[in-house]
């Protein structure tokens, strides 16, 4: 069995990985920290896991943790993992890195858009960015992996075939995604409390959101070129769930739906946890609630010029734990699908 120790465990990000880990048939949840509930029984923070899961939240001590398990997950807020992860807790053990620390393989990139150092750069070029259709060779040997942002998975499932092909013109991309409010994170904010975002829909960081250059860092390793996009997240009503729209013109005119639908069968046929709709259905978040499936439909806009993706996760599972767990699976040697065959939850 796998000894894993979840760190940050009972914000939104943690409770998934515990929820997902439980029912896990090769890995077993050896420690679970919690920096505001240290001595207190996880099943008490969530009822769900009443008679499930007996264990206390304990503080976090990387290096000791180091020692006695084989991977640590780490669902932490940005500027932190960076303080704590160093060479030699990688020599002992795997760290699979939640928060937005080591995506961004530019230091000075990362401090530009999070607005904190970063304190051990020495090892972004060693953290594989954690996107499992497109990096499983590499994320197989890794020792750190950066499991990407919930936006960022949806954005560049969605583009990526498309973009390598060189079907779409990349100076022409843009980004309209939506999101549940768990997508917010645990902690207090005047803007997700009930009264402020139910029965209502709004845009924000606009133009400035940290997830657009991490997009725009996968697209353009795939595109061998720099891309430059535009990227508004829009805040909805809904608890889980990210709903990403694309729009791009294409390079050429004559291209038909079933031109498209051949490159994306290229590149997503085999993919397990790629479900590739039918012409004229589109992804709808409940198709993929509670799931580690990722869905996408597209439309050939022939009046326009532009093409239209659509593509549908749950963010707190494909999005976040859920791919974290595929990761897990993959540098382990697992069959990746291993305990993540969970059908979504519709209703």
């Amino acid at each position: 069995m796998i000894k894993t120790a979840i760190v940050g465990a009972t914000g939104y990000v943690g409770e998934e990985l515990v929820r997902i880990l439980c029912a896990h048939t090769q890995a077993e949840i050896s420690y679970i920290t919690s920096h505001s509930n240290i001595g207190q029984k996880y099943s008490e923070i969530y009822q769900s896991f009443s008679h499930i899961i007996p264990d206390v939240c304990l503080e976090e001590n990387l290096q000791e943790l180091a020692e006695k398990v084989d991977v640590i997950f780490i669902a932490l807020p940005h500027g932190i993992a960076c303080k704590k992860i160093n060479k030699n807790i990688l020599e002992k053990t795997k760290i699979i890195d939640l928060g937005a620390d080591f995506r961004i393989k530019s230091k000075q990139t990362y401090e530009e858009w999070y607005k904190t150092g970063h304190e051990s750069p020495e090892l972004l070029e060693e953290a594989v960015y954690g996107l499992v259709e497109w990096k499983r060779d590499r994320i197989k040997n890794a020792r750190l992996v950066a499991n990407p942002g919930c936006y960022t998975t949806c954005s560049i499932l969605s583009l990526l075939p498309v973009v390598k092909e060189g079907i779409i013109d990349t100076e022409t991309i843009v980004i309209d995604a939506k999101s549940g409010i768990t997508g917010a994170g645990k902690s207090l904010s005047p803007g997700t409390h009930f009264t402020e975002c139910n029965e209502s829909m709004k845009a924000y960081k606009i133009a400035s959101h940290r997830h657009t250059p991490e997009i725009e860092q996968e697209l353009s390793e795939f595109a061998g070129k720099q891309v430059k996009l535009t990227f508004t997240p829009n805040l909805i009503p809904i608890q889980r769930g990210i709903l990403c729209s694309c729009y791009a013109k294409l390079t050429d005119k004559s291209v038909t739906y079933e031109d498209i639908r051949e490159i994306y069968l290229k590149y997503y046929e085999k993919e397990y946890f790629i479900r590739i709709t039918e012409k004229d259905t589109y992804p709808e978040t409940r198709w993929v609630r509670n799931s580690n499936f990722y869905d996408i439909g597209f439309k050939v806009d022939k009046r326009t010029g532009n093409l239209i993706v659509i593509g549908a996760i749950d963010n707190l599972v494909k999005g976040a734990s859920g791919q974290a767990v595929q990761n897990m699976n993959i540098m382990f040697g697992l069959d990746e699908k291993t305990g993540l065959q969970t059908v979504p939850v519709c209703l």
